[in-house]
């Protein structure tokens, strides 16, 4: 007997991203759902016309029959492998609700890699919990936190509010309306945008998104793709959650600048930094082949990309919050985040997103990696600790397996 049953060889290998398909190979989950219809094709029908005995006399055709398309994704094997790898020992570590790690060519928007954790084999699909199966690189909203903070600094620069040797007055604290903000990393002092960015100052972002003002800061998210799909072909993809600037309130400016009181998917935030690395081109993340040229717009002025990608090798420095994710003899930049969740109005102590994102080399990206870690346990939360590394290892293996050159 004839067996047409759909098998996953790889078994967890990018289940999440490739899906699944139920009895009638019919797509459930992934791609496999989501351009079901290409990949399956459609069944042809005949009239056949018989005599009383009931022996066919005749056939026609009534509709063609057309088999599935093949398709061949951005995806590379061995560099998924290694990322999936990476993001298990994550989960072995620290127990996390969950996690993602992307990887892209960000001068064309072709993902690499697309990890989820855990893990979910494609061939029993069922036997895994519903909330494992989520794709969590475009299904995941969250607050970014700091790496938010490069977006506020490119929109910035790109006004001319800014420039990398501006210097602001940060103290421990500030208040905006009945918000007040503390400093992340010590007291303050004087600080430049590039030190504001390196040393991932609270207080100092805030007070360059005050300078840049409500409306032109909300003209900039938006410009850089956050609360819209990125449609790529995969179900369960949220646009984000992004105030319009009409709902502000008094404090909102205090929020938003440092990446809480906006909710962005993993995706989102590798498209924008994509913008950064390539020299303030936005393009659209792809996951298949198809014979077209990428396609992009230019988002920030090449200067201020070239400014930013400066600014954000600070953070790989020694007084950077980021030097775990250091790969000898390369020059990285990138920025961490360890956003504190929302919980019933407020902001949790316990409860924290870890995530790193970074780009390699620095003046002429090729890789583009994002790590993004929900809930890690063990006392060990921040960005720097738990997605850095994550990061570094990914890039290790990444950078001489594409053939990119040190720098």
């Amino acid at each position: 007997m004839d067996d047409s049953r759909r098998r996953y060889p790889g078994g967890d290998l990018a289940a999440q991203v490739i899906g699944t398909v139920g009895i009638d190979n019919k797509g459930l989950l992934g791609i496999e759902q989501r351009l079901n219809d290409k990949l399956g094709g459609s069944d042809g029908e005949q009239r056949i016309v018989k005599d009383a005995r009931g022996d066919p006399i005749s056939l026609e055709q009534v509709k063609d029959m057309h088999p599935g398309s093949d398709m061949r994704l951005t995806l590379d094997a061995s560099l998924q492998a290694r990322t999936e790898s990476v993001l298990s020992e994550v989960g072995a570590a620290y127990q996390p609700k969950g996690a993602t790690a992307i990887a892209m060519n960000p001068n064309n928007g072709d993902i690499l890699a697309m990890a989820n954790w855990p893990e979910v084999n494609a061939n029993h699909v069922d036997e895994a919990p519903a909330w494992a199966r989520l794709n969590r690189a475009v299904g995941m909203t969250y607050e970014p936190g700091s790496t938010f903070k490069a977006i506020t600094v490119a929109g910035a620069l790109s006004e001319g509010a800014v420039r990398p040797t501006t210097q602001f007055r940060v103290g421990p604290q500030i208040q905006v309306a009945d918000r007040v903000i503390n400093e992340a990393h010590g007291t303050g002092g004087v600080f430049t945008v590039s030190d504001i960015l390196a040393r991932s100052s609270n207080v100092g972002a805030v007070r360059i998104g005050l300078r840049l003002g409500s409306m032109h800061f909300d003209k900039w998210v938006r410009r850089f793709g956050f609360g819209h799909y990125t449609d790529l072909p995969l179900p369960g993809e949220s646009p984000g959650i992004v105030p319009h600037v009409q709902d502000y309130s008094g404090s909102s400016m205090g929020n938003l600048p440092i990446g809480q009181g906006l909710a962005v998917t993993p995706i989102q935030m590798m498209q924008g930094y994509a913008a950064i690395a390539n020299g303030g081109i936005l393009v659209k993340p792809r996951l298949v082949l198809n014979g077209e040229p990428a396609k992009g717009e230019r988002v920030i002025p090449r200067r201020s990309a070239s400014q930013l990608q400066k600014m954000l090798e600070g953070v790989l420095g020694p007084t950077g919050t980021a030097p775990e994710a250091a790969v000898p003899g390369y020059d990285l930049a990138g920025k961490t985040g360890t956003a504190e969740k929302p919980e019933n109005g407020v902001y949790s102590k316990t409860k924290y997103v870890a995530s790193f994102i970074g780009f390699a080399p620095a003046r002429d990206a090729k890789l583009l990696i994002a790590v993004i870690v929900d809930e890690p346990k063990g006392g060990v939360y921040a960005g720097g600790q738990v997605a850095a590394p994550a990061f570094e290892k990914i890039a290790s293996y990444a950078l001489p397996y594409l053939g990119i050159a040190p720098k």
